[in-house]
């Protein structure tokens, strides 16, 4: 049998995750960032005056990529520590530098630099997934925002919007979700070279007590992988504090997801929209006649176990003590990747669900038919006064055709008859009540809003993320 399937495999891995969100995660990224940490450092510790040799730094770098997985794991079996085990296996293929390889370091000093290199990366990635779905549902708002359909507050038909319209509060959330990930992305500090505690006493020693060179070579490794700033301080590690603001953040891509993905679920069963079908795909083993919403069902699956797992990190950075304690470690091997590879998972589905999206107006038309007449009550009331009616007399006779309506729909199954009784109501008998019918007049702004909408919000993160923008192509699954 295949080793890959013959134990367990995390489906974000093997089903819904892409494969550049997959490889930031991967062990190859976190011990070849390692290796690479631990030249910055040697290179920075050689230019402030440590005797460091070129011939030392040469060896270093001729081995970043060349890792021995299977002896740094019988390291790790001996040593009970993944560090020193990466330590010894890249001390073994550039002997020349074995004994100056971590100089001064702890563990975190790999770990925490990675863990936020890696974040930095991976915020980039899913800012320009979500760039992609913003600018697929722009375009899908532009397209419809003409078409007129029901509104709904309470899942009851509310006051009409349109299509185009209602795409914009599913973009505008996205948009929230990528203003967010800026930020994080962009605040985030690189741990830097703090020692065991957070006070570098350990460089302190290394440089005898010079203070300046200390300072100067956390920041002179923090330039080195492309950071201009580092903590101010810290403890052991950074403050877990980071991890939880920036799970907070994937989790609102999680809101996001699940409430559009949740609405083209209930427009999918009204038959008013409906998300991609392929052409060879099936609903059902058993109802073949069936289209069921699968690819947003997956969506809103994965969102709820994202909104979940990103409340962990906040529970760790609540739990640390003092300085730090282990508990961190585990829990964050497995929160913070799953958070961001379920945010990307999510954001591919939308992406695609967002390019395909059918819809029907003629449906959108006869359900708009079925609850126009009792929308246009109030305007037809006015339109009344307007001709000399009494007010009070004509709301109730509104009110008393409208039940009667309301009764033949509802305890008979006929269609709605109030505009027939209205027409035979002697007391409307001055006003053209079909003219008073049009669905776009029931709109509003909405079209307007959009195109607002378009070029205020929209248009500025397509030329922003311009790079990033392509075909979202299909999906695994």
């Amino acid at each position: 049998m295949d080793d890959l399937r013959s134990s367990y495999r995390c489906p974000l891995e093997s089903r819904y995750a892409s494969e550049e969100m997959r490889e930031l995660f991967s062990e190859r990224r976190k011990f070849t960032t390692w290796r690479r940490l631990w030249l910055a450092l040697a290179e920075a510790q050689q230019e402030l005056g440590l005797a460091i040799t070129d011939a030392q730094l040469t060896a270093m770098r001729a081995h970043l990529d060349n890792i021995d997985y299977a002896r740094a794991e019988e390291y790790e079996t001996k040593f009970r520590h993944d560090v020193m085990a990466h330590i010894h296996a890249f001390g073994d293929v550039a002997p020349e530098a074995k004994g100056i390889i971590h100089l001064g370091a702890t563990s975190q000093f790999v770990n925490c630099n990675t863990d936020i290199l890696v974040m930095r990366e991976a915020l980039t990635l899913l800012l320009g997934q979500l760039a992609n779905v913003i600018d697929a549902l722009g375009r899908f708002a532009e397209t419809w925002k003409h078409q007129p359909c029901l509104g709904f507050t309470h899942f009851q038909p509310a006051q009409m919007t349109t299509v185009g319209k209602r795409a914009t509060l599913w973009c505008m959330d996205f948009i929230r979700d990528l203003r967010d990930l800026e930020y994080r992305r962009d605040n985030l500090e690189f741990r830097g070279v703090k020692g065991t505690t957070g006070t570098q006493a350990s460089f302190l020693t290394l440089f005898d007590g010079d203070h300046e060179k200390v300072k100067a070579l956390d920041k002179l490794v923090a330039a080195k992988m492309g950071f201009d700033k580092t903590a101010c301080v810290t403890g052991q590690t950074y403050s877990r504090k980071i991890d939880a603001a920036v799970a907070q953040a994937l989790a609102g891509i999680g809101a996001s997801v699940h409430k559009m993905c949740n609405d083209v679920r209930l427009l999918a069963h009204k038959k008013e929209l409906e998300e991609p079908f392929a052409k060879g795909q099936v609903g059902s083993s058993a109802m073949a006649y069936k289209r069921n919403p699968m690819r947003c069902e997956r969506a809103t699956a994965l969102a709820r176990f994202l909104i979940d797992v990103s409340m962990s990190p906040v529970h760790t950075a609540a739990e640390q003590w003092l300085e730090r304690t282990l508990d961190d470690s585990a829990n964050k091997r497995l929160a913070m990747s799953e958070a961001f590879l379920s945010a990307d998972a999510c954001l591919r589905i939308v992406a695609n669900v967002a390019e395909g999206l059918v819809v029907y107006p003629a449906v959108i038309e006869a359900n708009i038919a079925a609850e126009l007449p009792f929308m246009a009550t109030e305007n037809i009331l006015m339109a009344a006064v307007q001709a000399g009616g009494d007010r009070q007399e004509l709301h109730e006779a509104i009110r008393q055709h409208s039940l009667a309506a309301g009764r033949e729909v509802k305890e008979k199954g006929k269609p709605n008859d109030l505009i027939e009784r209205l027409k035979a109501d002697k007391a409307f008998s001055k006003i053209d009540i079909d003219a008073l019918l049009d669905p776009k007049t029931f709109t509003g702004r909405a079209p307007q809003q959009t195109e607002e909408f378009i070029a205020e919000q929209v248009t500025p993160i397509r030329e922003a993320y311009a790079d990033a923008l392509k075909s979202t192509g299909d999906l695994n699954i």
